[in-house]
């Protein structure tokens, strides 16, 4: 496969791989971009396997930075509910087509953005600080792990929650890098045994590492000069123009 990669193709993926190394440090929810970028120029399935290796090194260069901001609680509150959405992802994507997995993870993302800012909205309105709770954290937690196992796009479902959840930006980032951490490599066997993950997906990981690494760089300079307003804004605007794409 990689033989047949065209110099556009590699700019395309070098540009994804950047992608992932600004959201795992400073932009939660671009890594849609990500995805989308990846199954453009790639077969949807093996787009899936590639990036979950590189989303595993931008989750380990998070953690070198973030990982004393993690709020604990939050990540064992979702875990049953994770994992319950992880194995309905895995024999969903067994089964699926990959038109029908796109559509339906695009809606589900839309109602997830819907759902929060009805949340916030209502806060507003009602003068109140309120987190989200226990069913919020299953409900988020099972679409996550979903999402995850199907098409690495559980960052903007996460994201939303993070948000409800009024986690400051270090907190969210920290959060943010050991739950996937956890998570993407808890996929791992589960993308071996789909044949998604092969020798050729391998080989082309290891020549984009770099771009990976950059666009770590740029996040961590990017996140200490980002107001919480902007910051939040940002997530959002990013989900909803991934699940855009996912529905078009």
């Amino acid at each position: 496969m990689i033989a047949e990669l065209g110099p556009l193709v590699w700019i395309v993926l070098a540009a994804g791989a950047l992608v992932v190394g600004i959201s795992k440090t400073a932009v939660p929810g671009a890594g849609t971009i990500a995805v989308a970028m990846f199954a453009a120029v790639l077969p949807a399935k093996e787009s899936t396997g590639t990036l979950l290796l590189l989303l595993i090194l931008g989750d380990l260069l998070a953690l070198l930075t973030y990982r004393r901001h993690a709020d604990w609680r939050a990540i064992v509150r979702m875990a049953p509910a994770v994992v319950v959405g992880l194995v309905a992802g895995w024999l969903f994507l067994a089964v699926a087509d990959d038109d029908g997995v796109r559509r339906l993870i695009g809606v589900v993302l839309l109602m997830v953005v819907a759902v929060t800012l009805w949340r916030r909205w209502r806060q507003r309105r009602a003068d109140r600080q309120e987190r989200a709770g226990r069913l919020a954290a299953n409900a988020y937690g099972a679409v996550g792990g979903f999402t995850t196992m199907v098409a690495n796009a559980a960052g903007p479902v996460m994201s939303m929650y993070f948000l409800a959840a009024k986690f400051p930006i270090h907190a969210f980032l920290g959060t943010s890098a050991w739950f996937f951490a956890i998570i993407n490599i808890a996929k791992l066997p589960f993308s071996i045994g789909l044949g998604i993950i092969t020798p050729s997906s391998l080989l082309i990981d290891l020549a984009l590492v770099p771009a990976v690494l950059a666009g770590a760089f740029a996040g961590r300079l990017l996140a200490k000069r980002m107001d919480q307003r902007v910051f939040d804004r940002l997530v959002i605007a990013l989900t909803v123009a991934g699940a855009v794409y996912l529905l078009v």
